[in-house]
């Protein structure tokens, strides 16, 4: 009888895993969520297994407690796992000297060699002879506690991959919203006074790096270009939010020092201090050549005068945008463009590249490839070209933008 009795509680235990087992599988399968699936888990453990406590730490971002049986709440804060559980490379029980009063077994799950999980195990409930069922069932006891353990994992992961997805999706609208922003080659200024062209490159998806030509009148031009501190999508909102600020304010008559102290105070409101912009802003009167300018803490412009070889660095005369609450007092720069010249205006993104010698190009290349009769557009196609940019320069860490135009007098 006692033989037949014990075969019998075998053929049940053994029912009652596979019957555990499939449940847990099957509820995997149809996706429930990670509190139904610990909760189905905790059922198992606590009550047909008889373990009155049953604590789970799980490392996503951080080390949490993803799981409290029977424990008292504080003591989840009284663990540090970086601490007290990384040590325990394998299933650790009472006799090992655990050191955390109230845990009887540490039980770890591990992920590609990497701990994923710790399970806390306290208040066994002893059988007749003293056996502890949790030895008694430890392999049952470890390959459910991975199975819960790698499927709230993947659950993690494939939330994760959705959200990845969502943002990825999201930048590729913003990047297309804010190349809209950049005015298209096609449409820049081509007459016999004044022509102009331009580069984008954002480095990620979006960039912090802006230019701009605007018609201001039947006789004047304006454009700028400008880099945000900083990358992505704070620099971009930024960015984008000046673009619509410069374009309300930018007019062919404003004083352009009062055109730089508009958009200081709309910056420092915006920006609270966090982020600056570097700009050159210049208005061009094509009848009479007269160029207008400001730099405001912006990378100098190189104009190149083709009839007399004279190269030019347009440097700042006043900080950044957003850098001051209030800016000194400050006057704009005028030029008399009476030859035929060139005007490159660009970002760090160029300027701050390393050349053959190691050391950053500034405008090297730039005076290089200008400095001839050829038209700026093929100049500025030569330059990247020769700089691999934006294919091929692996040290090319930042977004690029140039603006350029030929003064024909």
């Amino acid at each position: 009888m006692t033989d037949k009795k014990s075969s019998i509680d075998r053929l049940r235990i053994s029912k009652f895993k596979l019957d555990a087992l499939l449940d847990i599988t099957l509820s995997i399968n149809a996706n429930l969520p990670t509190e139904e699936l610990l909760s189905k888990y905790e059922l198992i453990l606590r009550n047909n297994l008889g373990i009155g406590k049953i604590l789970i730490f799980k490392h996503s971002l951080k080390w949490e407690c993803i799981l409290n049986g029977g424990f008292p709440k504080a003591f989840e804060s009284e663990i540090d796992v970086e601490s007290q559980l990384l040590k325990f490379t394998e299933t650790a029980f009472r006799n090992d000297d655990l050191g955390i009063e109230g845990v009887e077994i540490i039980m770890p799950v591990y992920n590609n060699y990497s701990p994923l999980a710790y399970i806390l195990i306290g208040d066994i409930e002893e059988e007749g002879e003293g056996v502890s069922p949790v030895i008694k069932h430890l392999t049952f006891i470890q390959t459910i506690s991975s199975i819960i353990i790698v499927a709230i994992e993947n659950i993690r992961l494939f939330r994760e991959s959705l959200r990845q997805e969502a943002l990825r999706k999201e930048l590729e609208l913003a990047a297309r919203m804010q190349k809209k922003l950049i005015p298209d080659n096609k449409t820049m200024p081509r007459n016999d006074n004044f022509v102009v062209t331009g580069f984008y490159f954002p480095h990620y998806e979006v960039g912090g790096d802006y230019y701009d030509c605007i018609k201001l009148s039947d006789d004047k031009t304006g454009f700028c270009i400008a880099d945000v501190s900083g990358k992505g999508i704070a620099a971009a909102i930024l960015m984008s939010n000046f673009q619509a600020s410069l374009r309300a304010l930018f007019t062919f008559d404003i004083e352009l020092p009062l055109l730089i102290q508009k958009l200081n105070s709309l910056i420092i409101a915006n920006a609270a201090g966090d982020k600056f912009i570097t700009f050159f802003v210049g208005r061009y009167d094509h009848n009479r050549g007269i160029l207008e300018y400001i730099n405001a803490g912006h990378n100098p412009p190189v104009l190149f005068n083709i009839a007399t070889g004279q190269v030019m660095h347009l440097n700042s005369i006043c900080v950044g945008i957003g850098m001051l609450d209030e800016i000194p007092a400050f006057s704009e720069e005028i030029l008399n463009i009476s030859n035929n010249s060139k005007l490159v205006c660009y970002t760090d993104g160029l300027s701050d590249l390393k050349g053959e010698d190691g050391k950053e190009i500034l405008t090297r290349e730039i005076v290089r490839h200008i400095t001839n009769r050829n038209p700026v557009e093929s100049n500025i196609r030569e330059m990247l070209k020769k700089l691999g940019i934006p294919e091929n320069n692996p040290d090319l860490f930042d977004d690029v933008s140039i603006i350029a135009a030929d003064f024909i007098r």
